[in-house]
């Protein structure tokens, strides 16, 4: 079955590429909503929460849509890193993950509201950096812009720098994780839709 149109409902540029290494047709429209962060809530449930939020926004003004929501979070010893606010908390952010494994989460919904279709769920990377001392911190940070990136860092930009391994998808780390995605639309629509 043909997919309905496509409307990516973020700005992230990762994104974009990732999703065109699919070969599918799709739109750009970013989702212009607050993001949830809660103590309450595991990183994955935090991501699909905002994806969720970032689909919706979108699906009610083009509810023939397939939209596609997204949202990454690092997660370590029970707190969620998002992005960071400036260069002193970006610097903390990687201090702290510096020598360590930690879960990088990406929520994904996929809804079109027309048909009231909607799957959401959330993929989860471990990503162990390398022991890093201040300066090779600030080597990196004078490399890459970490203001817009989960836990202040991009695994495709330089990346070697810091990390020394990854167990499960990489491009989930970049901001999507393309093999679940792709499964998810190959069985799409739902059989049983999900009430929303």
């Amino acid at each position: 079955m043909e997919l309905p149109k496509i409307i990516l409902a973020s700005a992230s540029p990762r994104r974009v590429e990732l999703l065109r290494r699919l070969k599918l047709r799709f739109d750009v429209q970013p989702a212009d909503v607050s993001e949830v962060h809660s103590d309450h809530l595991t990183a994955r449930e935090v991501c699909q929460v905002n994806a969720y939020r970032k689909a919706r926004a979108i699906a009610k003004r083009q509810p023939d849509a397939l939209v596609l929501g997204a949202d990454t979070l690092v997660h370590l010893d029970n707190r969620l890193f998002g992005k960071p606010a400036d260069l002193a908390e970006a610097r903390q952010m990687l201090a702290r993950l510096a020598g360590r494994k930690h879960e990088v989460v990406t929520g994904v919904c996929l809804m079109r509201l027309r048909t009231h279709e909607c799957r959401t769920f959330a993929e989860g990377t471990d990503v162990t950096f390398r022991k890093l001392t201040a300066k090779e911190i600030d080597r990196y940070l004078a490399a890459i812009n970490p203001l817009d990136k989960a836990g202040a860092y991009a695994i495709q930009e330089f990346g070697d720098w810091i990390v020394q391994e990854v167990e499960g998808s990489f491009t989930n780390v970049v901001g999507l994780p393309i093999e679940r995605l792709q499964a998810e639309l190959a069985n799409w629509p739902n059989e049983r839709p999900e009430a929303f």
